[in-house]
């Protein structure tokens, strides 16, 4: 069943230290405890005197923006997209990571980008040009073609019809405690918690739906 208003933060599925020396215990208290929660605050507020929408999933509200009354169109949009991202974000993360050996989405991976190195490379690069916040995303359409996005603050792949398969944060607030401003760095080391388990789950649910 679908979550709906008045939402909530979804705990993480690990501790707060379970990343570490990769992503530190400070900014992964700090990611979820503040900055998600502040997104669904800011979310269950614009949402509030508006029952008519209480029982929309997040996906339907993201999805149907531009129905929405404007004076809750900015507020939905970029709060929710932040919850919405930041959930998958912290979903695709794990301290048991390893990489794709076999599966669907491994081979999905190899036919479009050649080896498994092109898409770290390629993901890697799509990360570095996001200007200012954002995000890159692995995501897959409804025949199953893989792609590679940039968005920007937190816009979502909704409305572009597109499934998410595995979300990279390059917001400062994600990386900046312990790398500052080396992004590259934070990159390299997101690679050694990615929950490829829960990336496998996304691709194959995809196929199905």
């Amino acid at each position: 069943m679908l979550e709906t208003y008045p939402f909530k933060p979804q705990p993480l599925p690990y501790a707060y230290n379970a990343l570490e020396p990769y992503i530190d215990t400070k900014t992964m208290e700090i990611h979820h405890d503040k900055h998600l929660a502040t997104y669904v605050n800011n979310l269950n507020h614009a949402l509030e005197h508006h029952p008519e929408f209480h029982d929309w999933s997040l996906e339907r509200l993201l999805y149907h923006i531009d129905i929405l009354p404007p004076t809750i169109q900015t507020a939905v949009k970029n709060n929710g997209g932040g919850v919405y991202n930041h959930n998958l974000f912290f979903q695709g993360l794990s301290s048991n990571s390893q990489s794709p050996i076999s599966g669907p989405l491994h081979h999905a991976l190899l036919h479009t980008f050649g080896s498994i190195e092109s898409f770290k490379q390629e993901m890697k690069r799509m990360g570095l040009e996001v200007f200012g916040s954002g995000w890159a995303l692995l995501a897959t359409d409804d025949i199953g073609r893989l792609s590679i996005i940039k968005l920007a603050n937190q816009d979502t792949q909704i409305p572009f019809n597109l499934t998410p398969i595995l979300i990279l944060d390059v917001w400062e607030h994600a990386y900046y405690l312990k790398n500052q401003n080396r992004r590259a760095e934070y990159i390299d080391n997101w690679w050694q918690v990615i929950n490829w388990q829960q990336a496998e789950i996304n691709y194959s649910k995809s196929q199905k739906d």
